[in-house]
């Protein structure tokens, strides 16, 4: 009979074993049709779309959505933003995402301080954001929350707020929020993310070869997701309610802007197991 030390000591096992994983030069599976609805993920970092990816990759696979990633930054080290770009463009691709850049090397300094003291540059990331959204008419976006506790996930929830409200209502969409560095206090969305969903999100994430072979945090995500489903249970299904009967998991804040604010969709908190189909959020 196994005991908790032999538990323990197999997940590091697998950890170790995890790192004679190929990072990206995988082959790339079919692009999904396209047409459908159209959802853009605005991601403050390259790789941030595989990291918060199980819905949207799910609203193409079960929904027919066409998912755009919006590479908000190409992050702030300036030798890297061309070959991050370019790991990008890999990940993307192997995901079955469109990709659309914000401008040469991405926006800089997105983040309070330049929201704050430097309105003269905010607006114009401001407008150039505006000018994505005028371009492909999202049905959905997604957005990290305003304290996901990394200065460009919180200066890019800013950001794409001040451009929907720039949009007023012609920018009217769902709005989905999510989170990385810092657990929502109140999201009302957990979704499955079936073992097969998170080894592709896992394999695209390894086409970030420079990122993961400094830091290979790519390795952490089946846990994270293992973690969400502990809080998810409590925090989405109620206290002291049954935890799903499924391994991985993302959190989300799902609402619908409606020209001058943020309202709700959800009658009450939502769980969307594989066996639902994710499309049933946009109705």
């Amino acid at each position: 009979m196994m005991n908790y030390r032999d538990y323990v000591e197999g997940f590091l096992k697998l950890r170790e074993s995890g790192k004679t994983c190929r990072l990206g030069g995988v082959p790339f599976p079919p692009p999904p049709p396209q047409g459908g609805p159209k959802a853009l993920l605005f991601s403050p970092h390259p790789d941030d779309e595989c990291i918060f990816g199980g819905l949207p990759l799910r609203l193409i696979r079960e929904a027919g959505y066409e998912v755009i990633n919006i590479a908000v930054t190409q992050g702030s080290n300036k030798a890297r933003q061309a070959a991050r770009l370019e790991e990008l463009r890999q990940a993307c691709r192997y995901l079955g995402f469109g990709l659309a850049t914000t401008c040469k090397n991405g926006l800089e300094h997105i983040n309070r301080k330049t929201r704050n003291e430097n309105p003269v540059a905010w607006a114009e990331s401001v407008a150039c954001i505006v000018s994505l959204l005028n371009q492909f008419h999202p049905a959905m976006v997604f957005m990290p929350h305003e304290r996901d506790a990394n200065s460009t996930h919180e200066g890019t929830h800013l950001l794409v707020m001040d451009a929907l409200r720039a949009m007023g209502e012609q920018g009217r969409c769902r709005v989905v929020e999510t989170e990385f560095w810092a657990p929502m206090e109140k999201p009302n969305l957990m979704v499955e993310v079936a073992p097969s969903e998170l080894a592709d999100l896992l394999t695209a994430l390894s086409f970030h070869v420079g990122e993961v072979s400094r830091n290979p945090y790519h390795l952490s995500l089946p846990a994270w997701m293992m973690d969400n489903v502990r809080r998810g249970g409590e925090i989405v299904g109620g206290q002291g309610g049954a935890v799903p009967d499924f391994p991985f998991a993302t959190l989300y804040r799902i609402q619908a802007w409606n020209g001058r604010t943020l309202e709700s969709v959800l009658k009450e908190n939502r769980v969307v197991g594989a066996n639902e189909n994710a499309g049933t959020l946009s109705a």
